[in-house]
């Protein structure tokens, strides 16, 4: 498998990580998009959001458990905080590979202004 997520799991690609447990990692996503730009990921690969679904619902709430510590951690709950997860190219994923962005550090706007 040629996932580029997967190589950055095994150390194959470098990363700037922000947390990281048994079963999820998350990092910087190096296009950002807000002051705070970081994807998370469940370390075992699943194409997107309804393909983990119907493999193994708990991922998903693996997921969003990290990124609830993260935040609160990181006190981003107070000014708040957006998740974002894109399923098929039309969406904007070009990563096959479920990823969640998690966007903060200021106004974010309507979901309109991440166009490009």
């Amino acid at each position: 498998m040629d996932c580029l997520f997967c190589k950055i799991i095994e150390g194959k690609i470098p990363s700037t990580k922000v947390y990281e447990d048994q079963k999820i990692l998350a990092f910087y996503d190096i296009q950002k998009l807000a002051k705070i730009h970081i994807l998370f990921i469940h370390k075992k690969h699943c194409s997107n959001i309804n393909a983990m679904m119907e493999e193994d619902i708990s991922k998903v709430s693996e997921i969003f458990i990290a990124i609830t510590k993260y935040t609160k951690q990181h006190g981003l709950e107070e000014k708040g905080f957006r998740i974002v997860t894109n399923t098929g190219p039309d969406a904007g994923q070009t990563i096959f590979h479920t990823h969640f962005h998690l966007l903060a550090g200021g106004p974010l706007g309507a979901l309109g202004a991440f166009r490009k």
